[in-house]
């Protein structure tokens, strides 16, 4: 895998994605190897590292990535009961693209 599946995969169309909120800076869509029952991703379309790479130009983007997490994160609570909502940082990061997981359930694995 590169170091940014997101922008070298999903955001280029190589790998396809169920998507679930689509705007024209944010994507939200049903993990491609789901490690909980319900895994989504929410991805900026803009390549940024992690959430610490950002600067303040950037504020508008991650309040709108903010307002998609914040929106399947009340739909996945709703159908479910519960959510978490995680972001990773270094070594933690497989791919170094800013994403958000918003899950539910037990690991699978």
């Amino acid at each position: 895998m590169s170091e940014d599946f997101y922008c070298d995969e999903v955001l280029n169309g190589k790998t396809s994605v169920n998507k679930i909120i689509e705007t024209d800076n944010v994507l939200a869509y049903y993990h491609t190897k789901p490690f909980y029952p319900v895994h989504i991703v929410a991805i900026p379309k803009k390549h940024i590292p992690s959430l610490i790479a950002m600067d303040e130009s950037e504020n508008e983007l991650l309040l709108e990535l903010l307002r998609v997490v914040k929106d399947v994160a009340a739909k996945v609570t709703l159908e479910n009961g519960a959510c978490r909502v995680i972001t990773n940082m270094g070594k933690y990061q497989d791919s170094k693209h800013l994403h958000w997981h918003i899950v539910s359930g037990s690991p699978l694995k």
